[in-house]
């Protein structure tokens, strides 16, 4: 069974799967960020059976962080380990042991700017179960564009996932926060943990409200500027007669 931690507002989880040349910097940037913000925070690296330094690099990132400019507690990095393979298997570990009021995760190179937390934060305190970065939503930019390949690739996967997930248009986004109780409830019934896994979570969530933001998204890199718009989506309860499809709030 999995570690529980104590609780704080947001921890947020990063599944890490040789990632030793990156995760300096993606935990320098997160960690200054959240510093900076007025929730109790925590990250979780959970390092998902890597060949590399990626474990030894974490515990090194491990000391608390803060700023000069906002006296608040640090920011407290914890490493965990995850010997089962896949991103769900990691991701599940750093979630099910959560204890906080929300919790998500993102990617270790940091893809989708850590400046879209705030949006997600105020969809998840208005009542959605999940906020989730998109880079396809109307309005989302990539500032670098992914390989002619990829993005036939991506295209066919969005189409079978859209089946299964009607109204979200990027399951695959690196970038989702959930309330944790519901997360918790909709991981009991997920049983994929490879590239199928986000799709199967969403899936099984769907009774709550999912917000969408449209973000910026950039590729692995962390010196682009931040998201500038979002947008939210809302899933109506299954169980309410006459309600189908999603709405959308601009």
């Amino acid at each position: 069974m999995p570690y529980a931690r104590s609780a704080v507002d947001l921890e947020l989880v990063v599944p890490a799967f040789n990632e030793a040349a990156r995760l300096p910097a993606t935990l320098a940037v997160v960690s200054g960020f959240l510093a900076d913000c007025p929730w109790r925070t925590r990250i979780v690296v959970v390092d998902n059976g890597s060949t590399d330094d990626t474990a030894a690099v974490a515990v090194g990132s491990a000391e608390p962080v803060a700023t000069a400019t906002v006296a608040r507690d640090p920011v407290e990095v914890v490493v965990a380990g995850c010997s089962r393979p896949g991103k769900g298997s990691a991701v599940r570990r750093g979630i099910e042991s959560s204890r906080s009021r929300y919790v998500g995760f993102i990617d270790a190179d940091l893809s989708t700017p850590i400046e879209t937390l705030h949006r997600a934060m105020a969809e998840l305190d208005a009542g959605a179960t999940a906020a989730i970065a998109s880079r396809h939503a109307p309005g989302a930019q990539l500032v670098r564009p992914q390989p002619f390949g990829r993005r036939l690739g991506g295209a066919a996967f969005r189409a079978l996932a859209r089946r299964l997930v009607p109204g979200v248009h990027d399951t695959q986004c690196g970038f989702k926060i959930f309330d944790r109780v519901g997360v918790q409830h909709a991981l009991r019934r997920c049983r994929v943990n490879g590239i199928a896994f986000d799709v199967e979570l969403l899936r099984q969530i769907r009774r709550g409200g999912v917000g969408s933001l449209r973000s910026r998204w950039r590729g692995p890199t962390t010196s682009a500027p931040p998201s500038a718009r979002c947008t939210t989506v809302r899933l109506p309860s299954p169980t309410c007669c006459g309600c189908t499809g999603w709405t959308c709030d601009e």
